[in-house]
């Protein structure tokens, strides 16, 4: 098992943002740009950036394709803008999954407040080129594992892929257990994983896990498919 603290990179930024870009996959990014200490992601992740945005900052309206990009509210408010689902407002803990497809689409995420707030973003490439764009907004409860990207190709998956991403709101004493390639990333709390004491900031890899709560946690899960288990 390997951990990568956030703040051992430096922060960059932006627009109205500053960003620690804790994954960059070589697959769009290059061979070179992990040589700040970022990691590579896993299958078709390929990016995750934990951003701070200032008082009323924003991205600025902007265009992707061939794209599906998670956004996961850690702090603060988002009033999202563009051209699928304008003039949703998302807050703490809310999950937005916007797909590009051959489509494309253009964003602008804002933060209405005067204060900082606090948001992950992460990049998947679909496995599938040239699908309608798509949107879903999706709201995790606490004390429960929420599966917001990938699965099996049936009418209960919003967005069916090999690469699976899972945000779980965890209460002190909650487990997670991953059989198999991982990347996990703390984003509210701490926990222990694989006996080993991990915060929040703290991105995790490996092959095998068991996390444990140990306050209430926010934590995002990427694997694929492998044996997966939830203690409550």
């Amino acid at each position: 098992m390997e951990i990568l603290k956030r703040d051992s990179l430096i922060e960059g930024g932006f627009a109205g943002l500053k960003e620690h870009r804790l994954v960059k996959d070589p697959k769009i990014f290059g061979t070179k740009e992990n040589n700040d200490g970022s990691w590579s992601g896993l299958a078709n992740f390929v990016f995750l950036a934990d951003a701070r945005y200032m008082p009323y900052g924003e991205t600025h309206m902007h265009s992707h394709q061939e794209l599906d990009i998670v956004s996961v509210i850690i702090e603060g408010r988002i009033a999202h803008q563009g051209s699928l689902k304008h003039g949703t407002d998302l807050s703490r803990n809310d999950v937005q999954v916007q797909r590009a497809g051959g489509e494309g689409f253009s964003h602008n995420e804002i933060n209405p407040d005067p204060d900082w707030n606090r948001m992950i973003q992460i990049w998947v490439l679909p496995e599938v080129a040239g699908q309608a764009a798509d949107y879903k907004l999706y709201k995790p409860a606490a004390g429960e594992t929420t599966r917001i990207y990938g699965g099996e190709n049936n009418s209960d998956t919003d967005f069916p892929a090999k690469t699976i991403i899972d945000v779980a709101l965890l209460s002190n004493g909650q487990q997670i257990e991953v059989d198999g390639s991982y990347l996990i990333y703390i984003t509210r709390g701490k926990g222990i994983a694989n006996n080993e004491s991990v915060e929040d900031g703290d991105l995790i890899r490996g092959n095998t896990i068991k996390f444990e709560a140990t306050d209430d946690v926010q934590i995002i899960v990427v694997h694929t498919g492998q044996k997966y288990n939830e203690y409550k």
